[in-house]
């Protein structure tokens, strides 16, 4: 490959430090519609499907941090119909981690899940 031609989705990622500090916070940025779960994280950068990206979260009031390296499954760009915020949706993987991950998230979610207020996604 030439190093002007352009970088394959799949070899392309990138690190975000997440920090979601209020349980409202991540009803808005979870995304229970994939089966291993999600997250949404805002930013402005470009991202394409497929975009492997490392995130490392912490969860409302807690000091440990997940890391977590998930792909690219959901894009909201800028000026998206809705007053949406810019950002990508990150789809966990399968394994032991997200799967604990997810768990955590539910948990601290609780009966919120089945709620019909506003998300960062759908």
């Amino acid at each position: 490959m030439n190093p002007t031609s352009p970088t394959p989705a799949a070899a392309r990622s990138s690190v975000i430090q997440l920090a979601i500090k209020e349980k409202a916070a991540l009803y808005a940025a979870y995304m229970p519609l994939f089966a291993e779960g999600g997250i949404f994280i805002p930013t402005p950068r470009a991202h394409r499907l497929g975009d492997e990206v490392y995130v490392l979260m912490s969860l409302p009031d807690e000091v440990q941090r997940y890391p977590v390296v998930g792909k690219v499954a959901w894009i909201t760009p800028s000026g998206a119909s809705g007053t949406r915020t810019q950002g990508v949706g990150i789809r966990f993987p399968a394994d032991e981690k997200s799967r604990a991950l997810k768990l955590r998230i539910e948990q601290i979610l609780g009966g919120h899940l089945g709620s019909d207020r506003a998300t960062q996604t759908v």
